[in-house]
């Protein structure tokens, strides 16, 4: 099978929004907190089962990869219009939520307001997940370690709310 080089350059461009998303959400965090990530992340009160900080943003690349995957395949069917269109509000608006989570949690320090978004983000993803699979099954399947990760990342979040309050 020959790959044209418009759907390379549409697979790169799909792939990236999700990257520079996160990389954009950060940037703010640390803009507006005065401090990056790792250095607020090392000051939290952790529960025992929390990550080393090192293994965020190799974790959150991946997932971005995953979703930028996951909606190439779901922009590159032919069939079903309307249900892409749908699909595709949830999958920008779960990644609206996404980058709001970090700049509440790091930048503005609202750790509850984060776990709120977080909260708003797994149901967007679980709905998101649903429609991608009407559509094109596999699309759905990529976005399982994201759900995953999102349920570990809420049970942090609330963790550290809790133990920080």
């Amino acid at each position: 099978m020959i790959i044209s080089v418009k759907e390379v350059k549409k697979y790169i461009y799909c792939v990236l929004v999700p990257l520079l998303v996160g990389v954009l959400s950060s940037m703010l965090s640390k803009v507006i907190s005065g401090m990056d990530m790792s250095s607020y992340y090392n000051e939290l009160i952790k529960p025992a089962f929390a990550p080393p900080g090192i293994i965020f943003p190799i974790v959150w690349t991946i997932l971005y990869i995953l979703m930028g995957t996951s909606s190439y395949i779901i922009l590159s069917q032919k069939k079903h219009e309307y249900k892409i269109k749908d699909a595709m509000f949830y999958y920008w608006l779960q990644l609206a939520l996404n980058f709001f989570w970090s700049i509440l949690f790091f930048g503005f320090q609202l750790r509850l307001t984060a776990l709120i978004d977080l909260v708003l983000l797994l149901i967007t993803v679980l709905v998101m997940v649903y429609k991608f699979y009407k559509i094109k099954p596999i699309a759905s399947y990529l976005n399982i370690p994201y759900i995953f990760w999102l349920i570990y990342a809420l049970i942090l979040n609330y963790y550290a709310w809790f133990i920080n309050k």
